[in-house]
This record gives structure tokens, C-alpha cells and sequence, in this order.
């Protein structure tokens, strides 16, 4: 290999450099991609299949949960303002905190908002001893969000120093201007303004698909954080708490049984679930200090082991020889909202949690008010009766050597074990008139059997 060869081989980048060139380890992937995700709207939901650049999405998020986070360092900080503009392609999010210091930095000589928002590997949140329910780890958030904007205007206000700070970064954090301190009279607060550089998201302006996403997140913040006002664009979201959020998801919602019971408990200051019925598997929407966890993580799965244990308890008092708890897990859909501190994630983009469970400050425990209303509530009964229903079914395609037809399309319809057999001319359909009749007969069937009936829930429908 001559020199020449080893010159172009062998290179050496920049931090800045080398995150254009590689973003995928800091945002994700900036080509668009297709997946089924939750729209959260004002007075229902939608699951439907969205088109988006991740890595967009991402920057979003870490100028966001800047925002969230100044949150546990300022209690008296109660609104968070978001707004999209897409025509101009422009995004704008503030929060009524405490500033950001408008002082200039002793060792770097650059006032310590320039540093947070141009310098990589600089943040407040390097010194672990010093135990923080915050998002922000690594001292890449915001810096990310302006490699990838054309231009990004930083203004925070002080209404102890009576100064308000702007400057101006622009080209991929390559050129800024001087910053600009003014007397100010006011109450503190921070604005991160920035009009991302679409041409490397592949796009040319914020579609509706990723405005979605965003607005979804707007609405994530909402409830996680009850304390503080959340206003998209000019109106304030609708979410008191995160039981309002969860509520969102079964409003409206022609996808999932409106009338499912949805058990809620505040467990302690970090950690607050629900759980209700799944009809599509195992499901979690989770979170851990605001961020959204997709990809779950270590506190999923401390809460789906421990309810299911609870729920494993319960039923082998009526089934003694069940001893699967992951048969039941596939039944359930929990809500997570965790608060940890100095979270640890798989990647920068912190979408699944790795932070050992026994190093939790505070252990999840099912409380037993909690155990007692899920045994009241029928759920248990229906998860006993879709385990039975399936067993038998298994045991039917074993008896007749076929697989058992099941009819598709009717996402509601509780099938009967010996439909599509040659004995299905037994069977019986019930029609219930809603989802929680429904969920009544169902729940008697675990008594009679599933093999000679199928239940049906009419809401209204016309049978002509």
C-alpha cells in the first residue's frame, strides 16, 4: 500500500466531523422509515403506520427534554411552550425556569450558554455523585440539535442578574454570532429556536407524519410532568396527569375495547403504572424521566415480572396446576412512568433503559390495593379464559392432525375452539351489545367452555 493509499484509508475527524459523518450513532438513522406508531389527539387516539426520519425526531426530543429538565432543578417552573411552524419550518420550545447562567466561564472564557450549545462533551450532568432525575447524561443533547439545524437562536433571561442572552448559530454549528447581552426586566426563562437542516433528513419540509410524532411527544410530556402546562402551538394540552394520558389511548378508539378496565396506581413519588388488557400481545408505553422508552427496558420488565407474579398467585388458586407467568404477560399492556436517577441507556438515543434494577433508589412493589382491585376487576378471569381458550385450541389442531381456520378481520371476535372444524355447525355466536357485556360473557365462558361459542359485541352495528 503506498502513502497515498494509506492517507485516504486511514483519516482522522473531528468530534463535529465525525458525527455528520456518522449520525447514526447519536440520532439515528436520518433516512425515513415506516412504522406503526400511536397519535395522540385531543380527544382520542390512533395507531396508524407513519412515515419519519428517526433522526429528526431525536433532535426534537433533545432540545425538549432540555426543557423537562430544568423542571427538577426549578419546582417553581410550570409552563413548557412548543411550537411548530410549518411553512417556515421552524421549531420553538420554552420553558418559564430558572435560565440558564448568563456568566462567563472561568477555564473556557466563553459565556456558559455558549458552552452548553456549542462545545461537545460539556454538561451539567458529568458528576455522578451528584444523583439527578434528569434526561440529559453525555453532554451531547442540544449540541446534536444544532450540528443539524441550519440555523438555532439560543435566549435565556435572568431576573436576578437582569440580563437576557441571545446568539445566533448557524451552517451545522459552524458559524455564530457574537452573543448579545441585554438589560432585561423580567421573569427567567429559556427559548430554543431552530430550523432544522432538512436537505440532510432527506426532505423538504416538516411533513405532516413527523409533526404527529412531535406533537405525540408533546402530549408524553403532559402527563408525565402534571405539574407544568404544556401548550402546543397555542393550546394547551388536555392532560392533567398520566392517567389522562393513559385514558387518550382507549378514548374514541375504534382499535382497542373502549370499556377495557384500566387499573392505575401512584405507587410513590418515582413510580406510577397502569395495566389493562392487551388483544395484540405483550404491549408497554413507557418512560423514564419523560424519555420515552419504546424499547423498554430493565424497568418493563421489573414491573411486567412482578404484576404478572401477583396475577400468577391469584390464578393458581383457581387453576392449581398453571405455572406460566409468560403466558400471562402476553395478555397485558402497562404504562410506566419511572423516575431514576442518572439513568443509564443502551445509546445516545435512550430509548431503552440499562440501568441495573437493583441499582433503582426505589424498588417497584405491587401494592396490595392494587393486587385486590385487579382481582375484582374481571381482568384476571378473561386473561384465565384466553390461556384455556388457547390451550384447547392447541390441543384441537393436535386431535385432528389440521390447523384450526380462524376468521380474519374481526379484531373483536372471541372465536370458538371447534369453528372451522367439522363439528363448527354446533357453535353458537353471541352478539353482546357493547365491549363490557362482552367482556361479561367472556368471562363465563371460563366457566362452560370455550369450544361451542363465540362471542361478538355489536356497538351499534347494523346485522342487515
Amino acid at each position: 500500500m503506498d502513502k497515498k493509499n494509506i492517507k485516504e484509508v486511514y483519516t482522522k475527524h473531528t468530534s463535529l466531523e465525525h458525527i455528520l459523518l456518522r449520525p447514526d450513532t447519536y440520532i439515528g438513522s436520518l433516512n425515513k422509515i415506516s412504522e406503526e406508531k400511536w397519535i395522540l389527539e385531543t380527544a382520542h387516539s390512533v395507531k396508524r403506520n407513519i412515515t419519519f426520519s428517526p433522526g429528526l425526531l431525536q433532535i426534537f426530543d433533545e432540545i425538549l427534554l432540555n426543557a423537562c429538565d430544568n423542571k427538577t432543578r426549578d419546582k417553581n417552573m410550570n409552563v413548557l411552550k412548543i411550537h411548530i411552524d410549518q411553512k417556515r419550518s421552524q421549531i420553538s420550545i420554552f420553558n418559564n425556569g430558572k435560565c440558564i447562567p448568563i456568566e462567563i466561564h472561568e477555564e473556557e472564557n466563553c459565556y456558559i450558554p455558549t458552552l452548553l450549545f456549542k462545545t461537545l462533551l460539556t454538561s451539567s450532568n458529568y458528576d455522578d455523585k451528584d444523583r439527578k432525575l434528569t434526561a440529559g447524561r453525555n453532554g451531547f443533547g442540544a449540541k446534536l440539535c444544532n450540528i443539524f439545524s441550519k440555523k438555532l437562536i439560543v435566549e435565556t433571561a435572568s431576573k436576578d442578574s437582569e440580563k437576557k442572552f441571545t446568539q445566533i448559530f448557524e451552517d451545522n454549528m459552524k458559524n455564530e454570532t457574537e452573543p448579545d447581552v441585554q438589560p432585561y426586566l423580567g421573569s427567567d426563562f429559556t427559548r430554543i429556536t431552530f430550523y432544522p437542516d432538512l436537505d440532510k433528513f432527506f426532505m423538504t419540509h416538516l411533513d405532516s407524519d413527523i409533526i404527529c410524532l412531535m406533537s405525540k411527544r408533546a402530549f408524553d410530556i403532559a402527563g408525565c410532568t402534571p405539574d407544568v402546562k404544556v401548550i402546543l402551538n397555542d393550546k394547551t394540552i388536555p392532560v392533567r396527569n398520566f392517567k389522562d394520558y393513559v385514558d387518550l389511548y382507549f378514548k374514541g378508539n375504534e382499535d382497542v375495547n373502549e370499556d377495557l378496565k384500566i387499573m392505575h396506581t401512584i405507587v410513590n413519588d418515582r413510580w406510577e403504572i397502569a395495566v389493562t388488557l392487551s388483544d395484540s400481545g405483550p404491549q408497554h408505553t413507557s418512560f423514564v424521566n419523560s424519555i420515552a422508552t419504546n424499547e423498554g427496558g430493565s424497568h418493563v420488565k421489573m414491573v411486567i415480572d412482578k404484576i404478572s407474579s401477583k396475577i400468577l398467585d391469584i390464578i393458581r388458586k383457581k387453576w392449581k396446576n398453571f405455572r406460566k407467568a409468560g403466558e400471562i404477560q402476553k395478555y397485558l399492556w402497562a404504562f410506566i412512568n419511572f423516575q431514576v436517577e442518572n439513568p443509564a441507556f443502551y445509546s445516545q438515543i435512550k430509548d431503552r433503559l440499562t440501568t441495573p434494577a437493583e441499582n433503582f433508589s426505589d424498588t417497584f412493589n405491587v401494592p396490595q390495593k392494587f393486587v385486590d382491585e385487579l382481582n375484582e376487576s374481571g381482568m384476571i378471569e378473561i386473561i384465565i379464559s384466553k390461556i384455556k381458550s388457547k390451550a384447547e385450541r392447541e390441543e384441537e389442531k393436535k386431535r385432528s392432525g389440521k390447523k384450526v381456520k380462524k376468521l380474519k378481520g374481526i379484531s373483536k371476535l372471541e372465536e370458538a375452539n371447534l369453528a372451522a372444524s367439522d363439528q363448527s355447525r354446533k357453535c353458537t355466536l353471541i352478539l353482546t351489545e357493547g365491549d363490557s357485556a362482552k367482556s361479561l360473557a367472556v368471562s363465563g365462558l371460563s366457566v362452560i367452555g370455550r369450544d361451542k361459542y363465540r362471542v361478538f359485541p355489536l356497538k351499534g352495528k347494523n346485522l342487515m
